[in-house]
């Protein structure tokens, strides 16, 4: 827990605010959590307050209705808890202004890494009278108690390893013992209606995606059938971007409609009934917490995370080394956005980003690396490849992404492999050598 502002809550407050932004959902929420144990050692009821602005970097109609559907489960799980949720949307978004309206005694926020949502927290803090902490709810190992930057999978992973017994614990979830009573004098929009409505500056080229319901039930549901029907056979076909063999539980996590940590329960009770599922458990909560919190500790501590300087010394060597070196062809952005190359590997894996709002794990490097191969320089591909997952992925414009991107694009959390052409010491993957690991015929006539 970050302490923004210091003090004492109010005197005269009326209630116990909970500024949501990163984690979106009424339940096994830590942050929600901490604002309830305050308000009922206060004798105060307890209000979330999400603000719906029309500007968030990068996001376009796709994430917003997504967004939209997760805050009417939002405001469900609350009312069974007792707590109060209001929602703003522009122009009636002024967090301050809302904090007066209900007399906030104090507020408590999440945490989001990401370099904007920091500086949204940093702004408020100092422009507020009243105490305001932020809870680490985004990873299961708050981020912070790392302290620094973590170089690799290997050397965050024995650091979490240490960590993890304290922290995956059951949530307790309580209930407000003083219920909250919105008068009829307050505004607040409706989250059954579009979030969106009248903004006329919104990109709505991205249409939503039909296949994904967003929303903290809807994750877990899709939980309960990762869990008990595809966990055992995790292990052979995680890596089968055919048969869709992962739990595609990112885009929920992108916009905390579930809890890291609820995953990791869930996961740890499977084996617990049935040991046998332990290597596959092993092999999925090591994506889970290894590989994501890596990736939000990358952006953490690298305020250049989306730039290739913020790659290690020895990449950004061998990427200018190789920064003039002939491409056998190159595409506009435009031809990688329709998915119009040679490849038709990849021209699917792009299908797939932009119909379904979601790309196997397993092809994102490959698809990465081929933007590498057919772009001017690694600036530019950098560039392409951030905009056209934060565009169509819903889980883009979050950590992981930007960890991957810089993964295949500039060596982070990698070492140097042999000297080639264009990637120079980057570590290469070549169309025949992907396309034999799983059925990629009938991967790409999924997505023709």
């Amino acid at each position: 827990m970050q302490v923004r502002r210091d003090g004492v809550p109010a005197k005269d407050g009326k209630a116990i605010v909970y500024w949501m932004q990163r984690a979106q959902r009424g339940i096994d929420n830590h942050a929600l959590n901490v604002a309830v144990h305050v308000a009922n050692e206060l004798k105060l009821p307890v209000v979330v307050y999400f603000a719906g602005i029309s500007n968030f970097p990068h996001a376009n109609l796709r994430h917003y209705y997504f967004l939209n559907q997760g805050l009417r489960d939002v405001e469900e799980d609350l009312a069974e808890r007792g707590i109060g949720f209001v929602m703003r949307r522009v122009p009636h978004e002024d967090h301050l202004r809302f904090f007066h309206d209900v007399g906030a005694a104090m507020v408590i926020g999440d945490e989001n890494p990401m370099r904007e949502p920091e500086q949204w927290r940093r702004l408020i803090s100092k422009r507020l009278t009243i105490p305001f902490w932020t809870v680490d709810a985004d990873v299961i190992v708050p981020s912070r108690m790392l302290g620094k930057a973590q170089f690799a999978a290997r050397t965050i992973r024995p650091r979490l390893k240490r960590l993890l017994p304290d922290f995956v614990q059951p949530y307790e979830n309580p209930k407000a013992t003083k219920a909250w009573q919105r008068t009829k004098r307050l505004f607040a929009d409706d989250v059954e209606l579009d979030i969106t409505r009248g903004w006329k500056d919104l990109d709505r080229s991205v249409l939503p995606v039909e296949e994904f319901a967003g929303g903290t039930h809807a994750a877990s549901k899709r939980l309960k059938t990762f869990v008990n029907f595809m966990l055992g056979s995790y292990g052979r076909e995680r890596n089968r971007p055919e048969v869709d063999g992962t739990s595609m539980l990112s885009m929920y996590l992108h916009f905390g409609h579930i809890s890291p940590l609820t995953i990791a329960l869930a996961i740890e009770a499977a084996v617990k009934k049935d040991e046998s599922l332990r290597g596959a458990a092993d092999a999925y909560l090591d994506q889970l917490i290894t590989w994501r919190e890596l990736c939000v500790n990358y952006v953490l501590y690298n305020d250049r995370y989306d730039s290739l300087e913020g790659a290690e010394p020895w990449a950004l060597k061998t990427m200018k080394e190789h920064a003039r070196d002939e491409r056998e062809r190159t595409y506009t952005l435009k031809q990688l956005e329709e998915g119009k190359t040679y490849d038709e590997l990849w021209n699917a894996a792009q299908r797939q980003m932009v119909a379904r709002g979601w790309m196997h794990n397993y092809l994102r490097m490959y698809w990465a690396k081929k933007i590498l191969e057919w772009t001017p320089n690694a600036k530019k591909t950098m560039q392409y490849a951030i905009y056209l997952n934060d565009k169509y992925l819903l889980d883009g414009r979050d950590p992981n992404g930007y960890g991957g991107i810089a993964w295949a694009i500039a060596g982070k959390f990698d070492r140097a492999w042999g000297e080639r052409p264009v990637f120079g010491k980057i570590r290469y993957m070549s169309a025949a050598s992907t396309g034999r690991k799983f059925d990629s015929k009938r991967y790409i006539a999924q997505n023709s």
